[in-house]
This record gives structure tokens, C-alpha cells and sequence, in this order.
């Protein structure tokens, strides 16, 4: 109709402490859900927190990356964020928080028309430990849990890699419920260099040169290990940054970098 001045768009909206599981015996599992302006429906990120699967939430950001508008740069370039929990290791071994994630997956997929969001274009980004369970997610997701994109920042994809899997008290024991020898076959069933398929979606790798924590060549190993297949995976290696990036200026530039790859790999329609 003409003489009325359009509608206004919708305004960004946050969906908070959404219940996504309820595991007999366990706290409750949350997502919180920002939507940016707008009708819809939105592709998803998923973020998935870091903390050696012993610590922090999905309310938290690496201190590095906190000051960097990690939420808003999606929500500007018309991202939905969902931020995910799933079980520290020392409340239940994996996987455990595989299915947690994939929990929060099947959710959001669940209620995509009332949210607004795409269920097509699903993407996960974590950190660390949560970018070992958002490449998990992207490796072995299928129908209502299918990841259609991996943002891997600096995970750890292969525990083999470590020298200290028999050490009771390290992260990857904790984790899998005890030291791994004997059980390689168990670890080898949580480790994402051993779980690549042609069938994987794009994944895109960013790991700091510097990093003590998680050696950059466990991205570059993932990054090969994809492309010999025939998967799309492209590999940032950003010069002398530590682990969760520290020393490098340019954090707000990843997250960018991060968004132009989705974009690529998961256009509008």
C-alpha cells in the first residue's frame, strides 16, 4: 500500500537459559540464543566454549577474544548465536558432551520455524576443548543433528599428539575416564583426526603459531587429513599468537575472517 511508511524491523532478540536436555541425574542443559534484526530465518552459529573440558560456560569468552565483539560481529552480518552448554569431564566422561551438543543441535532444529532460524545452515565454532566437540559435532552429525560448517579455533582434534594420556590428572584422562592405555580404540572413537570422512562438511581451522597449549600442528594434521579426502578445509595460522590468541592485535579480524568462510560455504538463498 502506498502512503505507509514500511514496517520496522524486527529488533535483535535473546532467547535465554532455553532448556535443550534434561539427563536424569544431572543439571539441566541451557542454550541462550541471540537473534539478529530482521525476519529470518537466520543461519546458526553455535559457539562452544573452551576450558580443557573441565571449566567455563557458555557464558563466557576467552579473555583475549572478550573484548572483541565476538556476538556482535555475527549478529551484524545477520548471524543468529547460540551459545551451548554440555558436562564438565569430572560430572560425566565422554561423550557425554558430544551428545550435549548434539542436543543443543536437535533443539534449535526442533523449534527453526518458531525461532526464526535456518535449519539448512548450521554451523559450530569453538575453542580449544570446544573446538575438539565443534569438529566432533561437524564429523559425526547426521539429520536432526547435522552441523553444515566447523570453525575450529586452535582444538584439540588428536590426542595421540600428547604426551601425557596416561597421566590420571591430565585434561584428555579426565576426560575419556581414566588413562588411555589399553583403551585406544575408546580415545581413537573421541579423536576428530580419526573420525574425517568425505562426507564432512567445509572446515575452517585457526590456530596461533605460538600456541603452548595445543601445538599448531594439530590443525595443520586435521587440515590435511580433510583435504585428502576431498573435503574443503582451510587453515589460518596466525603469526606468534598463543593459545585463545593471546599476543596477537587482530582478534576482531579472526572473528571477520571466520564469518567471510561461513558466508562462502553457506550462502543465503
Amino acid at each position: 500500500m502506498t502512503g505507509y511508511p514500511p514496517p520496522e524491523p524486527r529488533p535483535t532478540v535473546t532467547y535465554a537459559d532455553c532448556t535443550v536436555a534434561v539427563v536424569p541425574g544431572y543439571r539441566p542443559l541451557h542454550l541462550d540464543l541471540h537473534l539478529p534484526p530482521g525476519d529470518g530465518p537466520f543461519p546458526v552459529l553455535l559457539w562452544v566454549h573452551g576450558g580443557g573440558w573441565l571449566e567455563g560456560s557458555r557464558v563466557g569468552l576467552p579473555t583475549p577474544v572478550a573484548p572483541h565483539r565476538f556476538h556482535q560481529r555475527f549478529l551484524d552480518r545477520g548471524w543468529a548465536v547460540a551459545d551451548v552448554d554440555y558436562r564438565l569431564a569430572l560430572e560425566a566422561p565422554y561423550p557425554a558432551q558430544l551428545l550435549d551438543v548434539q542436543s543443543a543441535v536437535r533443539w534449535l532444529r526442533l523449534h527453526a520455524g518458531q525461532l526464526r532460524i535456518d535449519p539448512t545452515r548450521f554451523a559450530t565454532l569453538g575453542e580449544s576443548a570446544g573446538g575438539h566437540l565443534a569438529a566432533m559435532a561437524g564429523l559425526t552429525g547426521t539429520g536432526d543433528t547435522a552441523i553444515q560448517a566447523v570453525v575450529n579455533w586452535y582444538g584439540a582434534v588428536d590426542f595421540f599428539a600428547f604426551d601425557d594420556l596416561d597421566d590420571p590428572s591430565s585434561p584428555p584422562a579426565i576426560l575419556f575416564g581414566g588413562p588411555v592405555s589399553g583403551r585406544r580404540e575408546f580415545v581413537a572413537f573421541g579423536n576428530a583426526i580419526n573420525r574425517v570422512h568425505a562426507a564432512a562438511p567445509p572446515f575452517l581451522t585457526v590456530h596461533g603459531t605460538a600456541d603452548q597449549i595445543v601445538p599448531a600442528c594439530q590443525g595443520e594434521a586435521l587440515t590435511e587429513a580433510l583435504r585428502a579426502v576431498g573435503v574443503r578445509a582451510d587453515l589460518v595460522l596466525v603469526p606468534g599468537a598463543d593459545h585463545c590468541f593471546e599476543g596477537y592485535g587482530d582478534i576482531g579480524g579472526l572473528i571477520e575472517q571466520g564469518i567471510d568462510f561461513l558466508d562462502e560455504v553457506l550462502p543465503g538463498k
